[in-house]
């Protein structure tokens, strides 16, 4: 008889159950429903765009640190290690030869007098020794000073051929004629840029967000619609079907009802592969993975009534980015004008050094040294009044460019402003045809049903509705980016969140 283990077939079935439960786990968490806020939210946290801009603010505010410090005293180390061809010596023998000759004839012949007597004994009674006596003892002294100034050594060694140090040095700028002033100013302000430009960063990417979110969102709605149409075939078919087997309709309208369901899942078809297109385009701007399925929950929108041009005017005016950053270039220009007024001043520093140790240094050299010391340059050929014409014509091209962005802007307002007019306009206008592409359709399936109608007429009137819902989901979402732009042109590109949420805001509910 055959024994048959069963504990593997066991093994086997608890394994694949347990793969099975993982994949339900892992297809769950593959979708994910996102509101307009929450994609903000993460592409906030997470976009690369804006962390590098992050970077570039803090690699600026470091830089701005660092030319603050140019104001402080720099402290150094330096050593020396040196091998000179010869000791430095310092030769005084024709001292010695110029003087020898007055110790000897002095010492030998010279006649004195006057010499205090030295003997304590004595001195109260003959306080001044007698002339024999007074010429005998600094005859004597002379004589032996002359023995020492010929024993002592006459070529002195100042410096040893090889010796090294270690010193202690310092220099602390005391007056730069505002080279330093610039300096730091000229960070700072490119500080500012950097932020300004996190700023620009930020709007443009919720410009692209907008795109990308509300693109999903109509490409989401557009499947809906193509499903739609394709659910409406398939009855249209069935109802063609079961009219040409009784003999109500030529088979031929059954045939144009087969192509009109053919045609529609080939509209789905191509819907869905528009969809993951966009899909992965917002999974790419909120630095989502692509195994993540994502669901738009904020639907599109429009408004009746838009603001007046002037109010986006004087809101482009207070805060549109490329004009700040026009502004800020146009400090730094007034900050290269006074840092080529400094060149024609001197530059004045204390400095100093100290001797930490050494090694066969000269013992003549001191131990510190503390000083003040000027560099003044007074001629530089024609360089520094061309430098100083360069850096002011500079100015001028930063004035002209901040005229030519201010006429663009407000070209740009009045465009994207038309432009907002122009598609809500469409959007109610679409509405009324949508409510008459409605009741046609509702007709045109009575009258075929009746027979007073063709399977084409019904076909038409189920793609007319289609495209009329497509048409309109369109301008909204053309409504949607320009209104982004136009936010973005004006320097408030948050704002777009408040419209989102406005009392005034219609949402699609198609």
């Amino acid at each position: 008889m055959l024994l048959f283990d069963s504990r593997p077939v066991r093994r086997l079935m608890i394994c694949f159950i347990f793969l099975m439960g993982s994949r339900s786990i892992i297809q769950a968490q593959e979708k994910r429903a996102l509101t307009f806020v929450d994609a903000y939210g993460q592409m906030q946290e997470k976009s690369h765009a804006l962390k590098q801009s992050s970077y570039l603010i803090m690699e600026k505010e470091a830089g701005r640190k660092a030319k603050v410090g140019l104001r402080m005293p720099r402290v150094s180390l330096s050593a020396t290690a040196v091998q000179m061809a010869e000791p430095v010596e310092l030769d005084l023998t024709p001292v010695r030869d110029a003087i020898n000759p007055l110790y000897s004839a002095l010492g030998n012949y010279g006649v004195f007098s006057g010499v205090p007597n030295p003997d304590p004994a004595t001195a109260p009674v003959m306080p001044i020794l007698p002339d024999d006596i007074s010429t005998q003892v600094v005859r004597s002294k002379l004589l032996e000073g002359q023995h020492i100034i010929n024993e002592a050594e006459w070529v002195k060694t100042v410096q040893e051929d090889r010796f090294a140090a270690l010193n202690a040095n310092f220099i602390w700028p005391l007056y730069t004629g505002g080279k330093i002033n610039a300096a730091i100013r000229a960070a700072a302000i490119e500080q500012n840029d950097a932020e300004l430009n996190g700023q620009l960063r930020q709007s443009e990417m919720l410009s692209e967000l907008v795109t990308r979110y509300y693109g999903l969102t109509l490409a989401q709605r557009a499947v809906n619609v193509r499903e739609q149409v394709l659910t409406a075939m398939n009855k249209h078919l069935y109802d063609a079907q079961k009219l040409s087997e009784q003999g109500q309709i030529a088979r031929v309208q059954y045939l144009h009802a087969q192509v009109a369901v053919a045609d529609a899942d080939r509209e789905l078809k191509k819907a869905k592969r528009e969809l993951d297109i966009v899909e992965r385009a917002l999974q790419n701007t909120i630095v989502s993975e692509e195994t993540v399925s994502i669901t738009t929950l904020s639907p599109l929108f429009f408004q009746n009534e838009i603001a007046e041009e002037s109010w986006f005017v004087e809101l482009a005016k207070q805060n549109n980015t490329q004009l700040k950053m026009i502004d800020s270039k146009r400090e730094l220009a007034d900050v290269g004008v006074q840092f080529e007024k400094s060149k024609y001043m001197p530059d004045v520093a204390l400095s100093g050094t100290y001797d930490l140790a050494n090694k066969d240094l000269s013992p003549y050299l001191p131990k510190w040294t503390v000083g003040v010391g000027m560099k003044w340059s007074l001629f530089e050929g024609n360089a520094r009044s061309q430098n100083l014409k360069s850096a002011k014509y500079k100015q001028d091209q930063v004035d002209e460019a901040r005229m030519k962005a201010e006429e663009d802007i407000l070209t740009g307002i009045r465009k994207y402003h038309q432009e907002l007019a122009m598609q809500a306009e469409q959007i109610k206008s679409l509405e009324t045809s949508l409510e008459f592409a409605n009741n046609y359709l509702e007709s045109q399936e009575k009258a075929f049903s009746e027979g007073f109608a063709t399977s084409s007429d019904v076909v038409d009137a189920n793609l007319l509705v289609a495209k009329t819902k497509i048409d309109r989901l369109q301008a909204m979402y053309q409504y949607d980016t320009t209104l982004a732009n136009l936010l973005q042109l004006c320097g408030k590109s948050q704002l777009f969140l408040d419209f989102i949420s406005s009392s005034n805001t219609i949402n699609e509910s198609l």
